[in-house]
């Protein structure tokens, strides 16, 4: 199963778009606090839609204690500095894989990254022009490919319309 982590989260539409990402594609969302906005938000809300009861979220008060309750095993932090692509590692159907992402404005702390710099991952872009991508586009580019890997396993296969309705 592919894990959603985003560390302290600023922005509550970005909250709110990743959320809708994770109910469809049946990624349980950790969220690591503080958060930069309550949870009863209104944008973060109406950016998730009528999805949040579709939705496994877990709360942790710190980057400490997710990691006292998941292990290091299968953690990716997402970064613009890590060595390898997420395209280039491997993500097999049937274990626990964390993908965490940092703060929109500073990232994951920079102890964290150095510990994890081997299982990191980053997407690449031209960064002379660009400083970060948005998370939650970040967040639907990694999940998907992971899912891509898997076959997409656990999501709906193609529905074929009669050819009645195309016409």
């Amino acid at each position: 199963m592919n894990h959603i982590v985003l560390y302290q989260p600023q922005i509550p539409q970005n909250t709110g778009n990743i959320a809708r990402t994770c109910a469809a594609t049946n990624s349980p969302l950790h969220l690591i606090h503080p958060l930069g906005f309550p949870l009863d938000d209104k944008k973060m809300k109406r950016a998730g839609l009528d999805y949040w009861d579709q939705l496994e979220i877990y709360h942790y008060d710190s980057l400490e204690d997710f990691l006292e309750q998941h292990g290091e095993e299968n953690l990716h932090p997402v970064t613009k500095f890590a060595e390898y692509t997420y395209a280039e590692k491997q993500y097999s159907i049937g274990q626990n894989i964390f993908f965490i992402f940092g703060r929109e404005d500073i990232g994951l702390p920079q102890e964290f990254l150095q510990q994890y710099r081997r299982q990191a991952i980053r997407i690449p872009m031209n960064d002379n022009h660009v400083r970060s991508l948005n998370l939650s586009n970040s967040v639907c580019m990694v999940v998907y490919e992971a899912l891509r890997q898997q076959d997409f396993n656990g999501l709906e296969a193609v529905h074929y319309y009669e050819q009645d309705k195309l016409k």
